[in-house]
């Protein structure tokens, strides 16, 4: 199939990209080492850099003893104080936008700072290697003759102290695209910036059931509910009656699996493919770069230099277990620790992540750090679930004695929702009372998991079940599984264990 001119052009541009992924691929070593030198060049300049003894032509190892491995707790003072208007705290250069996003912290909302470097470097550069990869694996793509459709989050811009910004990464994106991605994209950059999300996807349909959409970008849990919006609003029962050419899905931000068969209902049969992406607001971490099997590739020379803790050793936080890539291994989950371009430094991300390649490094995110619920792109995290478990206790007047906490995956036009499994010391007043209060509570914590509640859009009320008295305990027993060592994990992201329990109780009723 011809190409069109457009099309044509574009691919042209983005086959320059393919050399430097070529080499990325086959020396990673050396590009990675490239990068560690770069970044230490530029940190040796900056007050956090000084401060630890960071200095140009540093070593690895040397870094590592250097510089702690931190949270974003521990770079709170330092991110608030660059908030504000002060300059080369973290980075050399000038930042004045910052991510905001809920995850590894107990924090409401974090505030990553995003450079210059961060957005061309890394972010921009991740979008484009990308679409490099896509058209060099599918030849006869039209996917520049129509538009993108990108379905980002609350993509509000917010000034701050009158000297910088903060929005989440997808409105920071959209404000710093190159031209010929907002000339390709859709909806209009007035809607994607819309921050009611009512109104937002109503005027996104407006726009889009015209347009000759080829492709979508987004986190899976949204985009469904716009989808199904989409055919509803056509009186139709799939995409390709909509948009004939759609040929692309790109996703990431939480796992695919659950939404595959609601997705595969609505999506082209033909012609038609999926590509997942590792894009958090810390970094561009990683690309599907064949369409045909699953792993992420590993992005070296985006401005990261990468460590690897084992998390058989992880709560020790001792930075000498912290591995370079040369030393990862297949099979083994490891916490992230990422230095950047950005003016993070030995910063953990909080993902798990598990090599599945060595040559090339392909990954797959395995998990969290800590355990989290993140089915929706809510982020729950224990933190999070701890203080709102306590305050609805303290609202309905109840005491708990255990819990467990999962998914309740979208199903037909339902929205998902957070299943508890809750024994009760003392009941609460009022179940009803106690999962509102609940609910309330989760919101005020936790910024992703009140945007994701909005108008039981993506998630509606919690599914509260009270057990009884001895459930857990009996669990546990039948597993063989009674001990100090041995506790319910509070919260999980599948199904598996809030359906075991409930078989349990029903097996015993």
């Amino acid at each position: 199939m011809a190409f069109s001119p457009i099309t044509d052009l574009i691919v042209w541009r983005l086959k320059g990209r393919l050399a430097r992924m070529r080499r990325m691929m086959e020396d990673p070593l050396t590009v990675q080492r490239e990068q560690f030198d770069m970044l230490m060049h530029r940190g040796a300049k900056t007050a956090y850099g000084q401060a630890h003894g960071i200095e140009s032509g540093i070593s690895p190892m040397s870094y590592s003893q250097r510089v702690p491995i931190i949270n974003y707790e521990s770079l709170t003072p330092w991110i608030d104080r660059t908030m504000k208007g002060e300059q080369g705290l973290l980075w050399d250069g000038p930042i004045a936008w910052f991510a905001k996003s809920s995850g590894t912290t107990a924090a409401r909302s974090k505030f990553i700072p995003v450079s210059r470097e961060s957005l061309d470097d890394n972010h921009l550069a991740g979008g484009r290697d990308l679409l490099a990869l896509y058209t060099a694996q599918c030849e006869d793509s039209r996917l520049f003759d129509g538009l993108s459709l990108r379905l980002g989050g609350s993509t509000k811009i917010n000034d701050l102290h009158g000297v910088s910004y903060f929005g989440d990464l997808s409105a920071i994106m959209i404000e710093n695209l190159p031209f010929w991605a907002e000339w390709r994209s859709t909806p209009s950059h007035e809607v994607a910036l819309l921050e009611e999300w009512e109104e937002k996807i109503e005027r996104i349909i407006s726009q889009v059931i015209k347009q000759n959409v080829t492709s979508l970008f987004g986190v899976p849990s949204w985009m469904l509910v716009l989808m199904r919006r989409v055919l509803e609003n056509r009186g139709v029962k799939h995409l390709s009656e909509v948009w004939p050419n759609l040929e692309l899905f790109v996703h990431g931000g939480v796992s695919y699996t659950p939404y595959h068969a609601p997705f595969e209902a609505i999506l082209p049969k033909q012609r038609f493919s999926r590509m997942e992406t590792y894009n958090a607001s810390e970094g561009f971490f990683a690309i599907q770069d064949d369409l045909r099997q699953p792993g992420l590739l590993l992005l070296l020379d985006h401005g990261i230099y990468y460590e690897f803790i084992p998390m058989d050793d992880f709560h020790g936080r001792n930075s000498s277990l912290a591995l370079p890539l040369s030393d990862v291994v297949c099979g083994v989950d490891y916490a992230m620790v990422i230095s950047t371009v950005g003016g993070l430094w030995r910063y953990i991300v909080g993902d798990t992540l598990r090599f599945v390649s060595l040559a090339p490094y392909r990954v797959e995110i395995s998990g969290r750090t800590r355990l989290y619920i993140n089915a929706f792109g809510e982020e729950l995290i224990m933190g999070n679930a701890e203080k709102a478990m306590n305050q609805a206790c303290q609202a309905t007047g109840a005491s708990i004695k255990d819990y467990t906490a999962g998914p309740s995956f979208m199903e037909g036009n339902k929205s998902g929702a957070h299943e508890w499994l809750i024994e009760f010391t003392t009941p609460p007043s009022s179940l009803t009372a106690f999962r509102e209060a609940l609910d309330g509570s989760l919101r005020e914590l936790n910024s992703d998991y009140d945007a994701k509640r909005h108008k039981d859009l993506v998630l509606r009320m919690p599914i509260v079940h009270m057990m009884s008295g001895d459930t857990f305990h009996n669990w546990l027993k039948s597993k063989g599984k009674l001990g100090g060592q041995n506790k319910i994990p509070r919260l999980s992201n599948d199904r598996k264990l809030i359906e075991e329990i409930l078989f349990f109780q029903r097996s015993k009723a």
